[in-house]
């Protein structure tokens, strides 16, 4: 059987697209495979491919799916069909685009990885003889503010060590140890005051002991306000943090290297699991909505099943003969 040929339409298009748009050849090479797949179709239901409709294309979406295809994978075959369908209108061959209004499945939000309780501790209690003192105290309360407050990266790096003229103005936090408060300046310049443990404050105390030592003197003068800084006395950036915590997870023994998120993900999580009160950990996380927050139930369920399956003599299978 002779291959069928190239529309001749979307030859003139590709050319477009390469021309006029310039551009990359992989990406050329995309568009001509995603447009080779809609001719098919088109084939498959006996139609040119500009007498398309809205109704194919979206039958042609729950093929892809059906098969297996990734929603993010079909919103950018879509897209490319969205394109054609827009020259070809500019052309005055469609009268409508029957790809403007068709949309991709949502992919399905992945979970955030939590730690296990037990795993959190031993990150939160470990520690470091060996160690750098200076190196070992900041860290070690860098990993109980983020767990112990489920702070953000970018919140941590923007605490001050106490309150100064520039703090609100530069939309900066600071901790408040003696009320066992972190005043936060989060998403959306939204300002809120979360909870610091007695575990957090304690290792707080400690680095705040330290932390200026080895800037005595005329050194002294160049330490940033920073609650927390680098070796140079500048304020630590969130890439150094999540440097500095995926190397103690990893010294800690635990298998998962651990970032400044999960350790957000794992405060809201076990807080969820001990309360089951999901609007005070919306309040602790800064969530401006609970949809967003209720990701943490299925969390939470998920811990659920898992002791259910543990535990009840039902759940266990059987062992075979």
């Amino acid at each position: 059987m002779p291959e069928a040929q190239p529309d001749p339409h979307v030859l003139r298009y590709l050319e477009h697209v390469r021309v006029e748009k310039r551009l990359a050849a992989r990406t050329l090479t995309l568009y001509t495979l995603d447009l080779e797949k809609l001719a098919q179709f088109a084939a498959g239901v006996n139609l040119p491919l500009l007498q398309l409709t809205s109704a194919h294309i979206r039958r042609f979406v729950a093929q892809m799916h059906s098969a297996g295809r990734s929603g993010r994978g079909i919103a950018l075959v879509l897209s490319g069909w969205r394109g054609f369908f827009t020259w070809a209108g500019r052309q005055g061959l469609v009268a409508h685009n029957p790809v403007q209004d068709v949309r991709a499945p949502k992919a399905p939000k992945p979970l955030p990885k939590a730690l296990g309780v037990d795993d959190a501790v031993r990150l939160a209690e470990y520690d470091n003889p060996g160690a750098d003192p200076w190196l070992e105290a900041r860290d070690a309360a860098l990993v109980e503010l983020l767990y112990g407050c489920g702070l953000r990266v970018g919140e941590v790096v923007g605490l001050d060590v106490a309150p100064g003229a520039d703090t609100q103005r530069q939309g900066r936090g600071w901790v408040d140890l003696q009320a066992g408060e972190a005043h936060v300046f989060g998403k959306g310049s939204k300002r809120r005051s979360v909870p610091v443990g007695r575990a957090a404050v304690a290792a707080l105390q400690a680095w705040l002991a330290l932390r200026a030592v080895p800037f005595g003197g005329e050194g002294a003068a160049r330490l940033d306000a920073a609650l927390f800084v680098g070796q140079r006395g500048a304020r630590l950036t969130a890439q150094s943090i999540w440097l500095r915590l995926r190397q103690r997870s990893q010294q800690a023994g635990l298998t998962t290297p651990v970032h400044p998120h999960m350790l957000r993900h794992s405060f809201a999580s076990h807080v969820l699991q001990s309360s089951g009160d999901l609007r005070a950990v919306q309040e602790l996380l800064g969530h401006a909505n609970i949809t967003t927050t209720q990701v943490y139930t299925r969390l939470d369920f998920q811990h659920l099943a898992r002791v259910y399956d543990a535990a009840h003599p039902r759940a266990r299978k059987k062992p075979a003969d």
